[in-house]
């Protein structure tokens, strides 16, 4: 009797990953097909991607390397009916062309983006119907947070909304559920620029302020009188020139100073923008920076570097403040407590201070 052949050895399982590179050819990668890919359950995918995952180095980047291979895409709606959430975060800035916030801008969207979170960005203008309008879009929007950048809305008002949703405020000091704020320390920042000119030898120092509804500008001013007082100086209400961080503004100040005739060496302007715009005041008078007026500002802007004369100025990382802030809403988002750390201020000495001559 003939024996049955045995039938044909079946060919190996393909590997997980030639399958999802398979299945990505005929449509669509699916989040299953990454965690096949990367030998993980698509729960893991899910939430190495929504960034709540606890998971080893070894699984994130597997699953780091399949969504790159497989060029996966995720479903933003999807995952946010998923977990309840949008994945896009509101940002309430006051001028988006402006160099300040261009930079935090940056921060907050380099930060976001790589959590798999979109920047809602809406400008305020400095006014407060405007703040409250964007507010009003943003949580029609079902945003899962808000960042604001300084702003002019009242303290109470920012604390009802944060009851609807978390928030990061910039700039402020604030605290209460869903709400945590920081800021840069402008009073020591102040006081550093202000020490500056005073050990170049000056004892007339004009200031060129911020809006004093503002708390950074008021904290600035502080420290420039803080400094004043430790040298013994007395403090000139006429040498201190109202500012609204603009160019314009540093020009209409510095203006304002020469034409009352008063008597100065230096100038502290409260932000680069107002020192750049008093530079330009002090050539068309044909003063001279730093040898007939030394100058500093504050910030350490992109621009200031490249002034003529260079900007001596205070240096806050304007773009490290935007990460730590989309930190901050990262952590509050995931139920922990959040903890920024910004560097402390420090002096940058450029061309446009010298030491005066006796």
């Amino acid at each position: 009797m003939k024996s049955r052949s045995s039938p044909p050895a079946s060919p190996p399982a393909a590997p997980a990953r030639e399958a999802a590179q398979s299945a990505r050819d005929d449509g669509p990668v699916t989040l299953g097909m990454v965690a096949a890919a990367a030998g993980v359950s698509p729960a893991t995918v899910s939430r190495i991607l929504n960034g709540t995952a606890s998971v080893s180095a070894a699984k994130q980047a597997a699953v780091e390397e399949a969504i790159q291979r497989l060029r996966f895409i995720p479903n933003p709606v999807a995952r946010g009916l998923a977990g309840g959430r949008t994945l896009s975060i509101g940002v309430v800035t006051q001028t988006i062309s402006s160099p300040f916030y261009g930079e935090a801008l940056h921060g907050v969207e380099v930060e976001l983006q790589a959590a798999g979170y979109i920047p809602l960005f809406v400008s305020g203008h400095w006014l407060e119907a405007e703040e409250r309008k964007a507010l009003e879009a943003l949580v029609s929007r079902r945003v899962d947070g808000v960042i604001v950048l300084a702003g002019s809305l009242p303290n109470a008002a920012l604390k009802a909304y944060a009851k609807t949703m978390p928030m990061v405020v910039v700039g402020r000091s604030l605290s209460g559920p869903q709400l945590f704020s920081f800021g840069f320390d402008n009073r020591a920042g102040a006081s550093l620029a202000t020490q500056h000119l005073i050990e170049c030898g000056h004892t007339r120092i004009a200031f060129i302020a911020g809006d004093p509804a503002h708390e950074d500008a008021r904290e600035r001013e502080l420290g420039y009188r803080m400094a004043l007082e430790r040298a013994g100086l007395a403090f000139d209400p006429a040498l201190v020139m109202p500012g609204d961080y603009t160019e314009a503004g540093g020009l209409l100040a510095v203006n304002r100073l020469l034409e009352q005739r008063l008597s100065f060496t230096a100038i502290f302007a409260a932000n680069d923008q107002a020192a750049i715009g008093a530079a330009l005041g002090l050539y068309r008078r044909n003063v001279r920076i730093p040898d007939d007026v030394s100058l500093v500002g504050f910030d350490d802007l992109a621009p200031a570097k490249f002034a003529i004369p260079p900007l001596t100025t205070v240096r806050q990382s304007v773009y490290e403040m935007g990460t730590q802030a989309a930190r901050a809403m990262l952590q509050l988002l995931r139920g922990q407590p959040p903890a920024v750390t910004l560097p402390r201020p420090q002096l940058v000495p450029r061309e446009s201070t010298r030491r005066v001559l006796r």
